[in-house]
């Protein structure tokens, strides 16, 4: 298949995930025109990662993959091993900055031109030493000096910078942000992020599936089924294999389960953040409520480990889904009853309209996709049907009705949240009548030397993972991607022309991993 009349010729991948087209560039300029096109034509970039391919006689391949309407089109273009670089993309599609300047860190793939900072490398990490080359030794001074790091100066009378982070108050995740202000008006926002950064796509290679799996599942606790679903989609892309229909549907029914419990946690932060301490407390009530439920219903307050290559790890008796059932029509009502005091609360709604407000326009500049995306009026939505898109089952029998608002502030995030959560209860009652009656899991034998990708539409947006194997059949290269890697520049266009009190709601808003975009 062509796309856009350029050159480049797709094969469809197998399986039966989100459809996905796998071609190959022939040089960095007909990667940097496919990216034109594909920008031209309404599509984003989903994400974009490196590989050492040296091991096996060859050089580095960078992978490259783009949304489109009617799927995922994954390119990939090698390099030579010596000296490794492509054309910058961060001037067609502005997500690709940071990822660019990641897979640098990490393999050592530069780009010809644009920005050249580091983002991974907090210096600690020798200038020639890359973690994801095969030959990266282990025995090198690895001494720590935080080096100073380039942020783009603000001037002007009265302007002045306001450094917070890395390490905040009560138990989050470290981030650096650096305001620039005049009096309380923000100016700018620059994020410096990374220093969560684990090692995770080290830590994959020579994995088996099931280690591999359980890893995905930690990447994000929070969307811990979004991240096993996606890794286990690419698994079975690139063995060849179709989970059983069963299985289908309780992957599902865990999706929503933990789409629900991230909005019920959101909504009350968001409340508490403009000074409704009462919703914060009903809210997090329900949310532990539905935890609980989570923990007796799947041995897992985050149903972590039960989504597995091949299909799911356990079943659901009828008096288990009957009490899902039960739970949602209670939440229903509960949720129904708190929209209307939210809706209602004057001091609530005049802290989140108009507040950190970014539009169609630039959510589609930035690839930015979930809930951010669709508060903005776009549908992008991967459980839901678009032009030339079919999405992947079980999602096309269920109908799917996609939530969007238009204004773009915090009240439209929250307004998408609130629909999402009347939206996932409804599938999750459909889900629970309509399992079919099959096998739970199927065997997936390693394929020796094949890719798969892996789409999934969780809480924050599209969750994609790729995957490729050695010729043993172990993991050769995992790439896991969050949504978040997209959504942390909008937050820095979000905040501008607020005030500096503004920040953490309109943070909440969003409400991003640092852990998913730091692996």
């Amino acid at each position: 298949m062509r796309f856009f009349g350029e050159p480049i010729e797709f094969d469809k991948q197998a399986g039966i995930g989100s459809p996905a087209w796998r071609g190959r560039a022939a040089s960095g300029a007909e990667l940097q025109a496919f990216a034109v096109s594909a920008h031209r034509n309404g599509g984003r970039l989903a994400a974009l990662w490196g590989e050492d391919r040296r091991r096996v006689g060859e050089g580095f391949r960078l992978h490259a993959v783009f949304g489109l309407d009617m799927g995922h089109a994954w390119l990939g273009l090698d390099l030579p091993a010596d000296n490794p670089a492509y054309p910058d993309l961060a001037g067609i599609f502005p997500a690709a900055n940071r990822m660019q300047r990641a897979t640098r860190d990490l393999v050592g793939i530069a780009t010809l031109g644009g920005d050249q900072r580091p983002w991974l490398r907090h210096g600690a990490w020798p200038a020639d030493w890359y973690p994801l080359r095969h030959d990266a030794g282990e025995g090198r001074d690895f001494t720590n000096s935080p080096s100073d790091y380039d942020f783009v100066q603000v001037g002007g009378e009265g302007a002045h910078e306001i450094p917070v982070g890395p390490i905040h108050a009560g138990i989050i995740e470290p981030g650096h942000f650096r305001f620039a202000v005049i009096g309380e008006r923000l100016l700018r926002l620059e994020q410096r992020l990374g220093y969560q950064h684990k090692g995770v796509e080290k830590l994959f290679i020579g994995m088996n599936l099931a280690e591999g799996a359980r890893l995905a599942g930690r990447l994000s606790g929070d969307a811990t089924c979004a991240c096993a679903w996606a890794y286990a989609a690419a698994v079975e892309a690139a063995c060849g294999v179709s989970p059983p229909p069963r299985a289908l549907g309780l992957r599902a029914l865990m999706l929503e389960r933990e789409r629900v419990a991230n909005h019920l946690g959101d909504l009350g932060a968001l409340g508490n953040d403009a000074a409704l301490a009462f919703g914060f407390a009903q809210f997090m009530r329900l949310k532990e409520d539905w935890l609980r439920l989570n923990g007796k219903l799947f041995g897992h307050r985050f149903m972590m480990d039960r989504i597995v290559p091949g299909g799911v790890a356990l079943d659901l008796a009828a008096p288990a889904l009957a009490a899902s059932v039960e739970q949602c029509e209670a939440v229903a009502r509960d949720v129904k009853e708190l929209k209307k005091i939210y809706d209602e609360h004057a001091g609530l709604q005049d802290r989140f309209v108009t507040t950190g407000a970014i539009d169609a326009d630039l959510a589609r500049e930035l690839s930015l996709s979930g809930p951010a995306a669709r508060a903005t009026g776009l549908i992008l939505d991967g459980r839901v049907h678009r032009h030339g898109y079919t999405p992947p089952p079980p999602w096309a029998m269920l109908g799917v009705r996609p939530s969007n608002e238009e204004n773009g502030d915090v009240a439209a995030r929250a307004a998408v949240r609130f629909a999402e959560i009347f939206e996932s209860l409804r599938l999750l009652r459909e889900l629970a009548v309509g399992l079919a009656d099959s096998e739970l899991r199927v065997e997936v034998p390693p394929a020796a030397g094949g890719q798969g990708l892996g789409v999934v539409e969780g809480w924050r947006g599209e969750v994609l993972v790729g995957v490729a194997f050695d010729g043993e059949g172990r993991l050769a290269r995992v790439h896991p991607h969050d949504p978040s890697w997209q959504a942390w520049p909008a937050l820095e266009h979000a905040v501008m022309k607020d005030i500096v009190p503004d920040f953490p709601l309109i943070n909440k808003s969003f409400n991003l991993s640092y852990s998913g975009a730091d692996l």
